[in-house]
């Protein structure tokens, strides 16, 4: 039996003359868990917001969309509602209420649940989830990892038929996220709730899922299982192959022979049979960085900071120098600080004590305007906050006026299709390039961005790498927050760990995420028990082709 099933669906935004959905039919069974993938601005969220009638975007559209055999606007909202649960990108969106506790209860009141079925669902959700510590606090507390978790935790209290997640771990640190699909899982094996989940960090669900879809311009190009779809892409030399998890990438990579493995399990048994003897080359060489650093572009020392007056120090005497010049990121769990320490740097979040210098001067003897004119730039991680225009192009020359740095910036973003759009119809990966365009057109010095790849595909990433390579050797100095390690272990020069309100440790990513063994890529744990420092798909690559004389 069928939960959905899509026929013919078209759809384009008002602005637009592109179509978002082009024709798209798919059917999803009961308790299937089906992932969907593409690009940013395939389709994914469109295509899931039509599976919820009051989420389904303004726009033009046809075709037809089912629901248990019965067609999805003739099916009414409330059932709607208790039927089909649906966990957005970013939880702030979707939070209404202010204590854990009632937001837990929110959707069965609005069914109306009697108080008796209430209380022993929000009691055994808040359980089932761990969150039972939590349960008397206020939201407004909670970590972007926490409230994701509460999100579901609410959907799954009125125990839908379906969960639909938009890239739901988009804002989570790696195992914050691993643990929440890790419970997804779950619900669909204990369960037996329909999920249906749109993802860029594909390691943690490619493997269990029963089918993916992919999209491509608004059409599903390929449906099949996981491990059809990797050698499918790459026998098409599919853009999305990149996207794949790293045990399919360096198997496909070494020209691996017999099954394809899908699980860091599966890709370290299948290493252990390509090396029965040790192999001759099991390191790649990293390059040792010193603690002193000469002229950095930013430095921090001893800063502290809390929200409030009676409440906790975010900031705990942070100490940081960056090298002008480089890429560097700070990673971390969520809450950790890592976000208020870019926005102290801005002056957003003033510490009542440490120092701030940029290029060697106070941060404090800057004249008003002065920081911001062409010195520092940030890239939030809500893009949105940025965007004041209905037009893409609007926003963008209200930060420069000469068209032609306007269009080169566009196309270095790959945005120019999206000129006329409005921003908040964009997908939450175009969404960023936009905002990365806007930042990138103040010509900063140095460049700080809180969570850049949010929501970028695979792609774009590569394509974002080359920017800020770009901007590197241009003598503009890069600080980044993120939870995106595999980026950070391919394309940083330095790695910095947050932890508990301070940075703890600096080094390269080879050594930073080789010596880790949770915080650390698929790469590294498929592959640390044979070669060492091998953190990214790439450096798996390169040492198995230098002991085996390349590729078969």
């Amino acid at each position: 039996m069928e939960h959905f099933r899509i026929e013919n669906l078209s759809f384009s935004y008002p602005t637009s003359e592109k179509k978002s959905l082009d024709k798209a039919s798919l059917k999803i069974g009961k308790g299937e868990y089906l992932v969907l993938c593409g690009k940013s601005g395939s389709g994914k969220t469109t295509l899931l917001r039509h599976l919820k009638t009051v989420l389904t975007p303004h726009g033009k559209g046809s075709g037809e969309i089912y629901f248990n055999g019965i067609a999805l606007q003739e099916v009414d909202n409330r059932e709607q509602a208790a039927k089909i649960g649906y966990v957005m990108q970013n939880p702030d969106d979707q939070i209404v209420t202010d204590k854990v506790w009632h937001e837990l209860a929110f959707g069965l009141e609005s069914l109306g649940c009697d108080q008796k079925t209430m209380r022993s669902r929000v009691a055994e959700m808040a359980c089932y989830f761990g969150i039972q510590d939590w349960f008397h606090r206020d939201v407004a507390v909670l970590s972007g990892g926490q409230k994701q978790l509460l999100n579901l935790a609410s959907i799954m209290a009125m125990q839908p038929e379906v969960l639909i997640l938009d890239e739901p771990t988009s804002q989570l640190d790696p195992i914050a996220a691993s643990d929440f699909l890790n419970t997804v899982r779950k619900i669909n094996t204990e369960l037996g709730t329909t999920v249906i989940i749109t993802e860029h960090r594909l390691e943690d669900i490619f493997p269990y899922a029963d089918r993916a879809v992919v999209m491509d311009s608004g059409k599903i190009i390929a449906d099949d299982t996981p491990r059809n779809i990797g050698k499918l892409l790459f026998e098409q030399n599919n853009h999305m192959f990149t996207a794949m998890p790293t045990p399919v990438r360096v198997f496909y990579g070494t020209n691996g022979s017999g099954d394809c493995p899908l699980t860091v399990r599966e890709g370290r048994a299948w290493l252990n049979k390509e090396f029965e003897t040790e192999p001759e080359i099991k390191e790649i060489p990293c390059k040792i960085i010193g603690d002193d650093i000469e002229n950095p572009a930013l430095s921090l020392k001893e800063l502290w900071f809390r929200y409030e007056k009676d409440t906790p120090d975010i900031l705990r005497g942070v100490s940081l120098e960056v090298p002008s010049g480089s890429i560097s990121a700070i990673v971390g769990g969520n809450g950790a600080g890592k976000s208020t320490t870019l926005k102290a740097v801005c002056g957003i979040c003033k510490p009542y004590r440490g120092k701030i210098k940029i290029f060697g001067k106070p941060v404090n003897k800057f004249r008003s305007g002065e920081l911001f004119g062409n010195c520092i730039s940030m890239l939030p991680q809500d893009p949105k906050s940025l965007f004041v225009k209905n037009k893409v192009i609007d926003e963008l020359s209200e930060m420069a006026k000469d068209k032609n740095r306007i269009n080169e910036i566009a196309e270095m973003c790959q945005i120019t299709d999206l000129m006329n759009n409005h921003p908040y119809d964009l997908s939450g990966g175009e969404q960023q390039r936009v905002a990365l365009a806007k930042v990138l057109l103040t010509e900063p010095k140095i460049l700080l961005l809180d969570e850049p790849t949010k929501g970028m595909d695979s792609f774009f990433k590569e394509t974002f790498a080359t920017i800020l390579n770009k901007l590197k050797n241009q003598g503009i100095t890069v600080l980044m927050v993120s939870h995106d390690v595999e980026f950070c272990a391919k394309y940083a020069d330095r790695v910095s760990m947050f932890f508990d309100g301070q940075v703890l440790t600096t080094d390269t990513p080879q050594k930073f995420f080789g010596g880790n063994s949770f915080y650390t890529t698929a790469a590294n744990r498929m592959s640390r028990h044979i070669f060492k420092n091998a953190v990214t798909a790439e450096n798996v690559v390169e040492l198995y082709r230098k002991n085996k004389g390349g590729a078969r």
